[in-house]
């Protein structure tokens, strides 16, 4: 029986284990991305590298509405994408359409090596892609990285679309709070059950930007973006990023409209409804999900307002681009898609609904929780799925790593450090 000190301790020595145990990983990684630069000439990369299918009718918004009620062209599915896949935005959802929609189309994805993200959270780099060779045909490129735009443009063709998603700031902090905090050691001196109350009280009191992985505090889309968190948010180098990524993205998605971003994705794309189908993929369990005050969810805004700066603009352009797509239009587009993944989650899934990791039937559907936790759901693939369903649903309901390992990609390292975390008891 231990004694009410050693209790105490023990939360701190399993801490230490942990910063050990990433310390240690992150060496081994750097090790392994260790590469000998040759002076090769550099290639132009190709203006695109899609081969071009059969055009299908879509609806346009190039012209006025009216045009667009009236009229039906022909356009060709634009297949050269990077995705931005921003922390705790919904991005494995997306991420999930994006592998079904590259294997349809027998696209090429520039994959990273070894693990599921590319080194991050240090700054992109094209020789962190699996097989890069300068002048190499890569369609899709969306695991997490911190953005480079410049070496990104040296692996993407130059007909690329450029795509993200942001996620209201009060929210995401309160999610990646939860989600992170037990690889933030910032946050493991904070007292008290309910931490982030705690630090939102007085951030400035418990934050350092020389933290090991404190960006996950604060400002996490604007570092995403490869900008710098911890500038005031009155620094013209703010309004000047902002203005960046405007001009690198075509389409902004948001969380809490979803659905009306694969819509808007599916016209600038020329996509079809078929490709937009999903089941969301790492939700929360709901009781674990702290239900923000209004004076908690100021002082978060507050504390992320660079993030904020970033999603007001977006908010912003986004309703431009519904508005110019046509309200009844989108309300149609929406309900269609509803229904579209209504019955799919009654063809595919056990019972219908999302459940508890402990009650996940198979290793294949887990989802990688946090650290010492298990507060990610999952699904359970139905039994008696047809035939002609149940290639698809299997491939709707698989995780992100799972579904990367069934693609082909060495994940080893990533595998390694979930081997590592299940051999301690949390």
């Amino acid at each position: 029986m231990l004694s009410k000190q050693e209790r105490q301790c023990w939360p701190m020595g399993k801490r230490l284990i942990v910063g050990c145990l990433l310390i240690s990983m992150s060496l081994l990684y750097c090790l392994s991305t260790l590469y000998i630069q040759f002076s090769e000439p550099e290639l132009p990369v190709p203006h695109s590298c899609t081969h071009r299918p059969a055009q299908h009718p879509t609806l346009s918004t190039t012209n006025n509405s009216q045009q667009a009620d009236n009229q039906m062209n022909l356009c060709t599915p634009k297949m050269d994408i990077m995705f931005m896949k921003t922390h705790k935005t919904a991005s494995s959802t997306f991420l999930n359409i994006l592998f079904r929609f590259g294997e349809k189309h027998h696209l090429k994805f520039a994959f990273p090596n070894s693990r599921n993200d590319f080194f991050y959270p240090s700054p992109f780099q094209r020789t962190l892609v699996n097989g890069y060779k300068s002048g190499l045909c890569f369609n899709i490129m969306c695991n997490h990285m911190r953005f480079n735009a410049p070496e990104v443009a040296k692996v993407l063709p130059t007909d690329t679309s450029y795509i993200t998603i942001l996620r209201d700031p009060a929210e995401l902090f309160e999610s990646s709070f939860h989600y992170f905090g037990h690889v933030v050691p910032l946050t493991w001196r904070i007292p008290g059950e309910d931490r982030m109350t705690e630090f939102l009280r007085d951030p400035d009191y418990y934050f350092s930007p020389d933290g090991f992985n404190s960006f996950y505090l604060k400002n996490l889309l604007f570092f995403d973006f490869g900008q710098d968190n911890t500038l005031e948010p009155g620094d013209p180098r703010v309004e000047e990023a902002v203005g960046a990524i405007a001009e690198h993205f075509q389409l902004v998605m948001l969380v809490e409209h979803f659905e009306e971003s694969l819509i808007l994705l599916k016209d600038a794309l020329c996509w079809e409804m078929d490709d937009l189908l999903f089941f969301k993929l790492n939700t929360r369990k709901e009781s674990t999900v702290s239900k923000l005050t209004p004076e908690l969810r100021a002082k978060a805004l507050e504390w992320n307002a660079i993030d904020w700066t970033l999603y007001q603009r977006f908010n912003a352009t986004f309703w431009e681009k519904v508005e110019a797509y046509g309200r009844k239009r989108m309300a149609e587009d929406v309900a269609e898609l509803r229904r579209r993944n209504a019955e799919m989650a009654a063809i595919c899934i056990e019972g219908g609904h999302a459940v508890e990791s402990g009650s996940i039937q198979e290793a294949a559907m887990q989802p990688w929780q946090p650290i010492g936790e298990k507060t990610i759901m999952g699904y359970n693939l139905k039994g008696n799925v047809d035939k002609a369903h149940h290639e698809l649903c299997r491939k709707m309901l698989t995780p992100e790593i799972q579904y990367m390992t069934d693609l082909g990609v060495n994940l080893w390292l990533t595998k390694l450090w979930g081997h590592v975390r299940k051999i301690i008891n949390w």
